[in-house]
Formats: structure tokens, C-alpha cells, sequence
């Protein structure tokens, strides 16, 4: 299941070289939303491996930015212990336009004018 989320771009990480063959890179979003009158900022980590460890590249700090990702879950286990991790796999990033973002036009957006009058011979039974 892919997820989304748009927010603030605050923070870019290095790559790591986790093993010869595996690497990773992590990045942070800031979502502010006004929930109740009060404006809550939450900030979500997210994680890039092997071939989208440049995705982020691209992007500038501050930069209002669209992230698709896909939640990660493992389980881990050492000296009898364990423990669950999370991880927000990022597969894609795009720039948000706030400035010329179109309306969106929903189905209930029109007014009676712009509903077609049936025709004059119109005798279909449905």
C-alpha cells in the first residue's frame, strides 16, 4: 500500500554504505495543520535505499515538496531482546507549486445554469 504526504523539506542526510551491496539515505518533512484552532507541526523521517539515495538531490531545504512512500515494518531480535522498527520507504518526491495550484472542481461544484436542458424531441424512456 503506497502512502503520501506533503510538507517542508528541513532536512537531508548523507548516504550510508549499510553493506556492499546496500545503502541508504534518510530525509525529514515538516506537516503543520491547524487541528482545532491549534497548528500542530509533526515531523516524519523518511528513508531512501540503493538506486533512490539521490532522490532528495534534487530538492533544496524549505522547499514544500510531495513524498510517496511505503511503511516498512521488521522485527528484531538479540540477547532475548526485542524490537520493532518502522521505517517510511520514500520511492518518489515531487515539487509543490503552493503559488499556482489550481482550484479543485468537485462534484459538487456547479450552478443550474451550467446543467443541460434536456432537447425538445428528447422521448427516451431512462
Amino acid at each position: 500500500m503506497s502512502y503520501e504526504l506533503t510538507g517542508k523539506l528541513i532536512a537531508k542526510s548523507d548516504t550510508v554504505q549499510r553493506t556492499a551491496t546496500f545503502k541508504t539515505r534518510e530525509f525529514v518533512i515538516e506537516k503543520t495543520e491547524d487541528i482545532g484552532g491549534r497548528m500542530i507541526t509533526n515531523y516524519a523521517k523518511f528513508q531512501c535505499v540503493q538506486d533512490k539515495t539521490s532522490m532528495p538531490d534534487r530538492f533544496t531545504i524549505g522547499e514544500t515538496v510531495k513524498v510517496y512512500f511505503n511503511i516498512k515494518g521488521s522485527k528484531w531480535e538479540k540477547n532475548g531482546q526485542v524490537n520493532y522498527i518502522t521505517n517510511l520507504d520514500a520511492w518518489r518526491m515531487e515539487t509543490i507549486n503552493l503559488q499556482q495550484q489550481e482550484p479543485v472542481t468537485t462534484a459538487n461544484d456547479y450552478s443550474t445554469s451550467e446543467i443541460p436542458s434536456s432537447a425538445a424531441g428528447d422521448d427516451l424512456p431512462f
